[in-house]
């Protein structure tokens, strides 16, 4: 897939597809909207909100609130690529997100997800 036809789906579609993966591993909707927050400042309300808006994955994360400097210590592979050799800086973003919902659905704490 394309890196433009993954900017170009809706936030609503990637964020239901996180939670239902979240929620196979027996892990919480609520953490995976931690994990957002965490990464992004968006609040839990807004992540609500932009769900059920027309809002593409592109534009999710370019208006985000604020991203979390601490985002680039996110270490590892997310599929069969390495986070830090990502070039494009939205595909990081994207692949950031992935890695820690991966984490979760591995099950580890959020204490360690987060790097707190």
């Amino acid at each position: 897939m394309g890196n433009e036809k993954i900017y170009n789906m809706s936030f609503g579609k990637i964020y239901s597809l996180l939670v239902n993966k979240a929620i196979k591993k027996n892990r919480t909707i609520d953490e995976v909207k931690e994990i957002i927050h965490w990464l992004t400042g968006y609040t839990f309300e807004e992540i609500d909100k932009l769900e059920s808006m027309e809002v593409t994955y592109s534009e999710f994360f370019q208006n985000a609130p604020e991203l979390n400097p601490d985002r680039k210590l996110i270490k590892g592979t997310i599929c069969g690529v390495k986070i830090e050799n990502i070039e494009e800086p939205l595909m990081k973003e994207i692949r950031y997100l992935d890695k820690l919902i991966d984490e979760l659905a591995k099950g580890k704490s959020m204490d360690k997800i987060l790097k707190r």
